[in-house]
């Protein structure tokens, strides 16, 4: 089936290199054109583990291709995925300008009929909103059926997530619509609901609130372990055994960042007080998220004293996690700001960005940022900072303080290569 895909960002790009690769023949299109160049001479503008090669092959092979003509290409396709961003808006609600922007385009050429695909994450009501959004601008309402397919993609493991999926979400008026674009996955093995198009978009937001509760719950109890000298690792270990609640998610840290959380959170809060809902555990949830920084900043502070002047901090990773390039809503960037407005003097590292942040001085290796540093702040979980050569480190830091930001180290071991390790939630 030929499909052209709007967006070639992270999940447009993603799911393009899929749905290329179990045969279909995919046109992923921006208006970005200089990023589409890129893309037809291979530079992907993403990290994620196994997308380059995806995309490669299935170049290569004549099924997926790349144009900066977007109405050209949705013209000519009866299947098109909208698969642009929808970042946050000032007021906490999802800034919808991008997708308006693809239903006006899709509005100037249909002249057949067109399975229009939502893949975007949007708030509830948004099919509702296009369809009569299409209808005003003169479109029939025979010539397009609207499904709302929800992505849950992880970055870092984008890939499997997609030809692996937990479950595939498809919400539609009709059956029939429902089912056709259930036959684009033919080749993937999973579980697949067939639901309404406001039950769709309302399992991505809730999907994503409640991991995101479940981050916060963690965090919040790591600062009981804390009061009570028990640590949080065996605790969170330990709930996860429980077949009802599972052990992902449960990683006590400086919170969640990235893409997907904090706007989705927002939006979805957004969307229930638009209608006068009030939501008092996403209230929470998102003030222990933000609180969550001042809790690792008093450990830090404690444990380095009052006297802020030429003391250095190293901090390793950037990125909102590990296996991945982005940095947006990133914790470890928060907590670098926190860090130099507080007077500390910080030298950072990431293995693959090294974004501009006032009075952050970035370092080319993990062990340049360390020399001659204070303490050391693990940031990101970068398994290449968690299996570094530790006795190097200790040799080249002035003191031997570790803030663990990821509860990723193991205390005993830290602790007899001579390191102070300090933690949320570890006695």
């Amino acid at each position: 089936m030929n499909i052209c895909i709007v967006g070639a960002g992270y999940v447009g790009l993603t799911t393009a290199a899929v749905l290329a690769n179990i045969g279909h023949t995919v046109y992923c299109t921006d208006r970005d054109a200089t990023k589409i160049d890129k893309l037809k001479r291979g530079i992907v503008p993403i990290f994620e583990p196994g997308l380059t090669e995806m995309i490669a092959l299935n170049q290569a092979e004549g099924r997926l291709f790349f144009g900066a003509n977007v109405r050209r290409h949705m013209m000519n396709c009866p299947v098109v995925m909208i698969a642009v961003g929808t970042p946050s808006a000032k007021n906490g609600s999802a800034d919808m300008r991008f997708v308006r922007c693809v239903v006006k385009d899709l509005s100037l050429v249909i002249r057949s009929p067109k399975t229009i695909i939502m893949k975007s994450t949007v708030p509830p009501g948004t099919a509702d909103w296009i369809d009569t959004l299409l209808q005003e601008y003169g479109v029939s309402p025979d010539m397009f059926e609207l499904a709302s397919n929800p992505e849950f993609l992880r970055e870092g493991s984008a890939i499997e997530d997609t030809v692996h999926p937990d479950r595939i979400i498809i919400g539609a008026k009709k059956k029939e619509t429902a089912l056709m674009v259930k036959e684009l996955y033919h080749a993937i093995e999973t579980k697949f609901l067939l639901t309404g198009r406001m039950e769709a978009e309302l399992i991505k937001y809730a999907s994503n609130a409640f991991l995101a509760t479940k981050i916060s719950f963690i965090n919040e109890i790591s600062r009981v372990c804390d009061v009570f000298n028990a640590d949080i690792t065996e605790v969170a270990r330990g709930i996860g055994m429980d077949d009802r609640i599972g052990p992902k998610f449960l990683h006590a840290g400086l919170g969640y960042g990235g893409s997907c959380f904090p706007k989705d959170v927002n939006a979805l809060n957004y969307s229930a007080s638009s209608k006068e809902v009030e939501l008092e555990l996403l209230e929470a949830v998102m003030k222990i998220n933000r609180s969550q920084l001042e809790i690792y900043m008093n450990k830090l502070n404690h444990k380095l004293g009052k006297n802020r002047d030429h003391v250095r901090i190293a901090v390793w990773g950037a990125t909102f996690k590990e296996n991945t390039d982005d940095i947006r809503y990133s914790q470890a960037i928060a907590f670098m700001k926190k860090l130099t407005k507080q007077g500390y003097e910080v030298y950072a590292y990431d293995p693959l960005v090294s974004p501009p942040i006032p009075s952050v001085v970035w370092c080319s290796d993990k062990y340049k940022a360390v020399v001659q540093a204070d303490a050391l702040v693990i940031a990101t979980g970068w398994p290449e900072l968690i299996e570094a050569d530790w006795n190097r480190v200790k040799q080249l830091m002035k003191r031997n303080i570790v803030l663990d930001g990821r509860n990723c180290l193991d205390k005993k071991t830290m602790e007899a290569y001579g390191f102070e390790l300090a933690g949320v939630g570890r006695p």
